[in-house]
Formats: structure tokens, sequence, C-alpha cells
């Protein structure tokens, strides 16, 4: 299998994890009762972490659309496209780059704001609130999974940008164009 079609498989695959983690912490809800009277919901939107988990990955899904779309365009009308432009394979590998951080980024936060919901801290009086609410915890945890499943498949996409910018240049001297 070319770089082409790996790269644009890998895109689906992370573009399928970044939904599913989107919708996964997005529309996870729970309602209890506290102190059998009072109804108390948790949503993502108790957590920053979690609401900004939900946005960034729901960008870094359109992203990943608009580049399969970019790739698409390039092999069937334009051929090395990238070759000819230099400009847009740095910028295509710039904003891989970006969208693999923030999407690590924002799984790990949302990572350790849902850890402190799992484990509490005594010393500024945080309850355990996943003895609470177990099934929104569990689905907060899938999504996480998926986060960071995306999150490595972006990291190998990543290198495939890297090496399609890379191969453009001169082994013999740093960063000088090879000749045609």
């Amino acid at each position: 299998m070319d770089s082409c079609k790996m790269e644009a498989v890998l895109r689906i695959l992370s573009t399928v994890f970044l939904v599913l983690t989107a919708f996964l912490v997005g529309l996870d809800t729970e309602t209890k009762l506290i102190f059998h009277a009072f109804p108390r919901k948790a949503t993502f939107k108790d957590l920053n972490a979690l609401y900004v988990l939900v946005w960034i990955a729901s960008a870094a899904a359109v992203y990943n659309l608009i580049q399969l779309f970019r790739s698409y365009i390039q092999t069937g009308f334009m051929k090395d496209l990238t070759a000819s432009y230099r400009c847009l394979a740095w910028g295509i590998y710039l904003l891989d780059q970006a969208a693999t951080y923030l999407i690590f980024a924002a799984n790990t936060a949302a990572a350790q704001g849902s850890i402190l919901a799992v484990t509490g801290e005594k010393s500024f009086q945080w309850m355990k609130l996943c003895n609470t609410y177990t099934r929104f915890c569990h689905q907060i945890g899938g999504a996480l999974l998926c986060g960071y499943i995306a999150a490595i498949l972006m990291i190998i996409t990543s290198s495939i940008s890297a090496y399609a910018l890379f191969r453009l240049y001169s082994p013999k001297q740093f960063l000088l164009l090879k000749g045609k």
C-alpha cells in the first residue's frame, strides 16, 4: 500500500475515533437523586476539560475530512501537487503536527480531570463522583480511550506528512531542494 492510500486510511480511522470521542463525551449524561429528593445531572459541561475535548475532537475530525478531500482532489486531478508546491507541504505538515498535539493535550487534560472524579481529593474535600455516577464515568473512560487511539493514529499520519515533506529535500545538504 502506498503512502497516499495509507494516509487516507489513517485519516478515515482517526476521524471515526474522533467523532466517536466527541459523541460519547457530548451525549453522556446521568441523573441521580441526592438525599432522595434533589435530582443532580452529570454532563460533560461540569468539567471544562471535557467541554474543550468535545470541541477539539470535532475540529480535528473536520480537519481530517478536509485533508481527505484535498488528497482526493490531488490524486484525481493534480498529480504530485505537494512536490510542486513546498509551501503546501509545509502547511500540511505543520497543521498535522498542531492537530496531533491538540488532540493529545485535550485528551490528557480530560483524563487528568477525570482521575480526580474517580479518586477524589480529601484535602479539598472533593468526593469521589464516580461512586455516584458510574455509567457516566465508564462512558467518559471509553471516550478517552477512543481519543487516545485517534491521537496515536494522528501521530502516524503526521509522520507520513513529514515523510512527504522531507523527501523533497536533498539528503546530502540540509534543507536544499533536490534537483530535477
